[in-house]
């Protein structure tokens, strides 16, 4: 259970704040609904309580746990799927996942795939998407710009594992 100023992680949308705690009657019945407030680009949601787990909903990751994610970022594995459905539908649940270092793969995989060919605009609006959730993440752990983190980021996921 979160309470209100909590920062969490949407696994779809990324970081922001438990804004407030509601009641809402909702075909017949009342249930009780976080208001998710997301500091970057302003999006808010309503996020039944009951279903924060099934969503994947989790508190976000201390400044050590940043310098981790990032110091492992080089060691990452991609697999390259050549099937373009396939690939997308293996991105979509390591998105879904909510694993930070799932959703850099999708970052890493995409990024390396397209620094080789273009994206189809699909990838590309993955990519976007991945990184914005990754992004929102470090900007509210260490407080920093967000050209900063994507800066960082880009450089890990380009960062050959021998170079660590």
């Amino acid at each position: 259970m979160f309470r209100i100023g909590d920062l969490v992680v949407h696994p779809m949308h990324g970081a922001g704040v438990i804004d407030d705690i509601v009641r809402e009657k909702v075909t017949g019945s009342e249930k009780e609904y976080y208001v998710f407030k997301m500091p970057m680009g302003g999006l808010v949601l309503k996020i039944p309580t009951a279903n924060c787990q099934t969503i994947g909903i989790r508190s976000i990751i201390s400044p050590d746990e940043v310098e981790a994610f990032f110091a492992g970022i080089p060691s990452l594995e991609v697999e390259v799927n050549a099937n373009w459905n396939k690939r997308y539908q293996e991105n979509l649940l390591r998105l879904k996942s909510g694993d930070l270092n799932e959703v850099a793969r999708v970052v890493k995989g995409l990024m390396r795939r397209e620094s080789r060919r273009t994206l189809s605009t699909g990838e590309r609006k993955m990519l976007h998407s991945a990184k914005q959730i990754i992004i929102s993440e470090i900007v509210l752990v260490e407080g920093i710009a967000y050209q900063e983190v994507e800066d960082r980021l880009d450089r890990a996921v380009m960062q050959s594992p021998a170079a660590q």
